[in-house]
């Protein structure tokens, strides 16, 4: 591990870049006091020192305001408020693009294995002839979810590109032009935005990222194993949930899905188009140039019109005739062109990228019951009928649907939504959405339910080409899940129906509703012995199980060190693929750019084959797994005291920015799930529940329970235990280190006020005290001196990021106070506290 060549190029190429181009921006005059960008430096100072001393966000900004003389005026100190969140959301885009535009040197001078390292080191110990073949049948699912957890509109966007682009370059002219253009381009939503605003924003990365990124990667690791002749063009496909993910979202109608899946396409034809145009100015020879053209002819009206659409061998073949001709008459010129782009439509086909449908289990439920009354086959209810019976008629009896004859709005949709699946397929290929997620899965009817439904909207063909994935979310759905598969197995209708998919099922944990029911290390370790279970109990029944993880941006919501985490699978659990979900921050910080993109894809592609390599390896002594076990249920049964307290969702309500998720137009979903006054913890979407303790700083949901566990242990003459489990077991490592990264992410000095608050002060010991617990500990068991050190530049990272954001974060809890104090401009600072939002979470890049 080389960590001095990493420092010394992040220092050179972020850090002192940073500095330069922060100075300009701050001195450039965009507002009418015109002195913010400089007062923003003395106020960042006076925040850290007045923490440090342990004044109130209130103290901190009324001293800073009475030494400004131009900021003796209530409007002035509010207007200057509002322009430190605009200045300090400017700085962290600035700090992004330089951060990402050094990102190729310096993750190359990082510690982490690039394929080709991987492929020297399997020839080290002689088991270089298992790579090709793991890879020739291994995929890695990337699949962008509709979740709006990172807030950059497409001109923002743009403007990050080009920041990238001229920092890289070095050209201080452009860098302050584009910075000027910053200054003056709002980062706000004057409304929500629909869901086909959210989908548009996603498919701007596929149009500018993905197509040509993934396709180089394809050409390049063609040429890696060219005496292998490797052949996977499905080794990386990407998978797509704005428009088609509907649990709890009613704005996803099946005319959206529709639309999203029409714009896919269409995007998709738009980036052939293009290659087709700049491949003819090269292909100029008789025979294939017509070819090029009529191909091209042929494609020009799929680019605008949603009702036009060729189908993967219109496109596909011409290309290999125009190849072959070049290569018998024309010496094979700029047949590598050619081969590119075979490659991105055999990549890509007519699709980009699958849209999943995904809906409640209990919408399901309502469904069926409404089916089963409109064939008179119960009155009122399903409880009418026993287990035995209602598994019949789902799997055997065949019953008459009428679309849009339900009296519910959201039945009637669901039944079109499925049923439009049919006409998706036609136009995309089978590739464009055959995948259906039921969220909260916790019995077998979550599975047979859509299964029932789809038999009888497809009663008219042979084999339902759709794929059934239950997502098992909560700790019951995950301890009911290998006997729910195991009954689903031994369904002589439903086994026949995996025959028809291969015999592969996919089943999907959620790490972001587990963490939130059952804590961050139990929910971790659940998760582990579920895929363990479900494992064993698919490969008895002859099914390939393939795991797709419901994971978020930070530790709480199942993100952090992916790579690490993947390669720390033993071979107790099926690792032929890797599906994931990847969302908001986390595409703009690991897949924003092509750079990041092949490069991350390449780390989870090294993963898998780490995991092929030293899968036994990874295997977890039964002693230590008894470790684990023990201080999984402790930590869970401090979490579950937290959760159960009666100041927990007061706390949350009440001194976090939880209540203004729904004020900002960030996303079309509601932030939370039902229409009840009264919150509870169940209907809190885990982006609010999480991106809430992230804004104060406190993090909970990234390791509250494991300094208790860690320390009971201890107190038990356990530590060499600890220890030797931190060096032993990589799946327990990743699990500490993740942490790590959430407690480094905390500051509970920002909210140090609270533990004088009459009504709260006792809450907020409770968390401060397992923050400063789990510190303690993790040191301990890592022989750590500090958090993070075996990373250096990410934690420099961090630092640089939380220095920025400080201000934006103490105007928020400024806000807060005085709303709290119910002062005259209240509506003002609950406007502040939503515009602050944008900020902070942009800056931490994985903070929900």
């Amino acid at each position: 591990m080389d960590n001095t060549n990493q420092t010394n190029s992040f220092e050179k190429l972020v850090v002192s870049k940073f500095n330069l181009f922060n100075s300009l921006f701050l001195s450039l005059p965009f507002d009418k006091i015109g002195k913010t960008g400089m007062m923003l430096s003395l106020l960042q100072e006076q925040c850290v020192s007045g923490l440090d001393n342990g004044l109130q966000p209130t103290e901190i900004l009324e001293g800073f305001f009475e030494t400004q003389n131009s900021l003796q005026n209530p409007t002035d100190q509010v207007d200057f408020m509002f322009r430190v969140i605009q200045y300090v959301e400017r700085q962290v885009v600035l700090f992004d693009s330089v951060e990402d535009a050094a990102f190729k040197t310096t993750q190359k001078d990082g510690n982490k294995l690039s394929l080709n390292d991987f492929i020297h080191l399997a020839e080290s110990k002689r088991r270089q002839a298992e790579i090709p073949r793991k890879l020739a049948d291994f995929s890695a699912r990337i699949v962008f979810t509709a979740h709006p957890t990172q807030f950059y509109p497409p001109a923002i966007l743009e403007i990050i590109q080009q920041l990238r682009e001229h920092v890289n370059d070095n050209n201080l002219m452009k860098v302050d032009l584009a910075l000027q253009q910053l200054g003056m381009t709002s980062f706000g939503n004057q409304q929500k935005p629909t869901p086909f605003d959210e989908a548009k924003n996603i498919i701007y990365y596929l149009r500018n990222v993905y197509y040509d990124a993934l396709g180089d990667f394809y050409t390049d690791l063609k040429k890696q194993f060219q005496n292998q002749k490797f052949n996977n063009p499905e080794i990386v496909k990407l998978g797509f949930w704005p428009g088609g993910d509907r649990d709890g979202n009613p704005f996803v109608t099946a005319k959206v899905s529709m639309q999203v899946a029409d714009e896919l396409r269409m995007t998709l034809m738009k980036c052939y188009y293009k290659d087709l145009k700049d491949l003819s100015k090269k292909l100029s020879f008789r025979g294939v140039e017509e070819i090029i053209s009529q191909l091209r002819t042929a494609i020009y009206p799929t680019l605008f019109q949603a009702d036009k659409s060729l189908a993967f061998d219109e496109i596909v073949d011409p290309l290999e005739k125009a190849k072959q001709i070049v290569a018998e008459k024309y010496n094979g010129l700029y047949s590598d062109k050619i081969d590119l782009l075979i490659d991105k439509v055999t990549i890509f086909r007519t699709h980009f990228a699958g849209l999943d449908i995904r809906q409640n289990h209990e919408v399901h439920r309502q469904s069926v019951e409404a089916v089963l009354k409109s064939n008179k086959l119960i009155k009122e209810s399903l409880s009418e009928l026993t287990d035995e019976q209602l598994v019949q008629i789902l799997t055997e009896d065949q019953l008459s649907i009428n679309p849009g004859a339900y009296d519910s709005e959201i039945i009637n949709d669901t039944i079109a939504s499925i049923k439009q699946i049919e006409e998706i397929q036609r136009k995309n290929g089978e590739e464009g959405c055959n995948r259906y997620i039921i969220s909260n899965s916790e019995d077998v009817f979550s599975v047979l339910f859509v299964f029932g439904l789809m038999r009888w909207i497809f009663a008219d063909r042979q084999a339902i080409t759709i794929d059934i994935v239950p997502l098992f979310e909560s700790m019951e759905g995950m301890r009911n899940a290998p006997q729910i598969m195991q009954f689903l197995f031994g369904n002589a209708v439903y086994k026949k129906h995996l025959e028809s998919r291969k015999s592969k099922h996919t089943l999907m944990l959620g790490f972001s509703d587990g963490t939130k029911d059952g804590g961050y290390l139990k929910a971790n370790w659940s998760i582990y012995k579920t895929k363990e279970a479900l494992t064993a109990v698919c490969q008895k029944n002859g099914i390939s199980p393939i795991f797709f993880d419901g994971r978020g941006g930070p530790p709480a919501r199942g993100g952090g060190k992916t790579h690490q985490f993947y390669a720390s699978q033993s071979d107790k659990i099926a690792n032929n693929e890797i599906q994931l979900t990847i969302q908001g921050q986390t595409i703009s910080s690991r897949f924003a750019t092509p750079e990041h993109f092949k490069y991350n894809i390449e780390q989870l592609i090294t993963a898998a084959l780490s995991h092929q390599i030293n899968g036994r390896e990874n295997v977890i002594h039964p002693g230590l797994r008894k470790t684990i076990e023990s201080l999984s249920e402790i930590s869970f049964e401090k979490y579950l005291a937290l959760k159960n307290h009666p100041m927990f969702m007061p706390y949350l309500e009440n001194k976090s920015t939880l209540r203004f998720y729904s004020k900002a137009n960030i996303g079309s979903r509601p932030a939370k799930r039902g229409q009840e006054e009264k919150l509870k913890l169940s209907d809190l979407r885990a982006i609010s529940f999480v991106g809430s303790w992230s804004q104060l700083k406190q993090n909970v949901p990234g390791y509250f329970g494991i300094g208790t566990a860690l320390n009971q242990l201890k107190e038990e003459n356990r530590l060499d235990e600890l220890r030797l489990l931190f060096q032993n077991a990589p799946f327990f490592r990743i699990l500490i280190l993740n942490a790590m990264m959430s407690l480094s992410k905390s500051n509970f000095k920002l909210t140090a006020y609270m533990a004088k608050d009459r009504e709260y002060r006792e809450f907020w010991h409770i968390l401060n005290d397992e923050y400063e617990l789990s510190k303690e500990m993790l040191l301990l068991i890592s022989g750590y001196e500090s958090l993070m050190e075996e990373e250096p530049i990410t934690k420099k990272s961090i630092m640089i990021r939380e220095r920025i954001v400080l201000p934006l974060l103490v105007i928020q809890q400024y806000a807060l106070q005085m709303i709290e104090k119910n002062d005259s401009d209240k509506a003002v600072y609950e406007k502040m506290v939503t515009r602050s939002l944008y900020g902070n979470i942009n800056a931490s890049r994985n903070s929900a």
